[in-house]
């Protein structure tokens, strides 16, 4: 049985408004057997599209390897927009290793509504992936009911959004205390993983603007999505 942990603690600021909740990254992250352009960072792995997305839309210019250098540039980004990592799981095993959700066993969560609460100017959570089992949404779900919290849709379509209400905690004032609740926004973003195209194939917007233009791709929705929250 192989014990997959995160190699990563949360990537948080201060001010970060946003944070990218997903599982685990893949074992070799944890054992430290990296590819020559996997980087070694939260999103790293080069078959994880989602620094390419991000790359897309602010045209970074990003190196995809090893070094220092390159994992400098992506804790630049987040800083200077406010964004943050705290993956949902903390660890979990595996008989087979590989990087798939449904293979985790014995799953550990991260206390994410924690993080949220110690950092206070959060109010956007990014899932990378919806409401599948062993997703970050689905994960996220479990976490909060510890904290008697419900999700509340506000969007149905893809990306779905939803919100939810901090249970209020006294803020002390210089004249007197008060309860101040926290509205959180969470949005499910399709998953950067290559077993997502299926899915996407088959959304009606997908189809409307392939057939408008024959090389628009599945790349190419996902930046469109994500242009909006990136």
């Amino acid at each position: 049985m192989f014990k997959h942990t995160h190699p990563y603690q949360p990537f948080i600021q201060s001010d970060t408004k946003k944070i990218i909740v997903g599982t685990l990254p893949p074992p070799r992250f944890t054992t430290g057997d990296l590819l020559e352009k996997d980087v070694d960072f939260c999103y790293g792995s080069y078959y994880n599209s989602l620094w390419l997305f991000i790359d897309e839309i602010h045209g970074l210019n990003l190196t995809y390897d090893n070094s220092q250098d390159a994992v400098e540039q992506r804790k630049l980004f987040l800083i200077k927009n406010k964004i943050g990592v705290c993956d949902i799981v903390e660890s979990a095993e595996r008989e087979k290793i590989d990087a798939s959700d449904l293979g985790m066993k014995n799953i550990k969560l991260r206390d994410v509504i924690g993080y949220i609460k110690q950092y206070p100017s959060i109010d956007t959570i990014l899932f990378t992936g919806g409401n599948s089992k062993n997703g970050p949404e689905y994960f996220f779900r479990k976490h909060i009911r510890d904290y008697h919290i419900k999700l509340e849709l506000i969007s149905n379509e893809v990306p779905r959004v939803h919100q939810f209400e901090l249970p209020a905690e006294p803020r002390t004032l210089a004249v007197s205390d008060e309860y101040l609740p926290r509205i959180i926004k969470t949005v499910s973003l399709t998953s950067g993983s290559g077993a997502a195209n299926i899915s996407i194939s088959r959304l009606p917007l997908y189809k409307q603007l392939k057939a408008k233009d024959p090389k628009f791709n599945t790349f190419d929705f996902r930046v469109m999505q994500y242009r909006e929250f990136f």
